[in-house]
Formats: structure tokens, C-alpha cells, sequence
């Protein structure tokens, strides 16, 4: 969690990385999970936004099964290796989990 914004706002946004080779076992779902429920918690944040890559899906994947919500498209957004690249922006609010994001987690690991 990066560039938490107080007053009106309470936000943050999300950014993770995992190495290939232990992708795909879980840990990052359950690392963005217990993320979310840390600032949606203790931190008192109302909102959690992850930009995302188009090319990304697993990490689009990862997002939704949270429950993470696609708002739109930015354009052109961060220059990465010299260009600028879109990136498509998620969201999750406070409320859109009433269980928690840990709780989803458990639910979807179980499948």
C-alpha cells in the first residue's frame, strides 16, 4: 500500500510483485488480502485502487477474485522502459466487502 490520502479522500494504492517461480501458490492473493483488511481496518481507508497493466491478466484475475472492481482505462499513465503505458485501473471500497477481503480469500481457496 503506497500514497495514502487522509482527509475526504482516505485512499490508497495497491502494488505488489511476486517472482515467477513461486507465482500461481496463492501468496499473493492472500498478500493482497490481508492488505486490503489492514487499511480498510486499523488504517481506517475507505478506498484501495490498483493500476494494472492490460497485458497483466493474472494479476487482473487476482484483483477480481478479491472483488476488486475495473473503473477504466488510464492512458498513457506511467512511463515503464522509456514509454508510457495505459493501465487499467481496479478499485475496492470499504463496503464493497462486508466480511472482509482475507474472508473472500478463504472462500475462493477453498474451491
Amino acid at each position: 500500500m503506497d500514497n495514502v490520502v487522509r482527509g475526504a479522500l482516505r485512499s490508497g494504492w495497491l502494488g505488489y510483485w511476486i517472482d515467477r517461480e513461486v507465482a500461481g501458490r496463492g501468496m499473493a492473493s492472500l498478500a493482497v488480502a490481508l492488505v486490503c483488511d489492514h487499511a480498510f481496518g486499523p488504517v481506517g481507508l475507505h478506498r484501495l485502487q490498483a493500476d494494472i497493466r492490460p497485458e497483466n491478466g493474472p494479476s487482473q484475475r487476482l484483483v477480481e477474485r478479491l472483488g476488486f472492481t475495473r473503473e477504466g482505462v488510464l492512458r498513457r499513465y506511467l512511463d515503464i522502459d522509456g514509454e508510457w503505458r495505459d493501465h487499467l485501473a481496479y478499485a475496492l471500497l470499504a463496503d464493497d466487502l462486508p466480511g472482509g477481503a482475507l474472508a473472500r480469500w478463504r472462500d475462493r481457496a477453498g474451491r
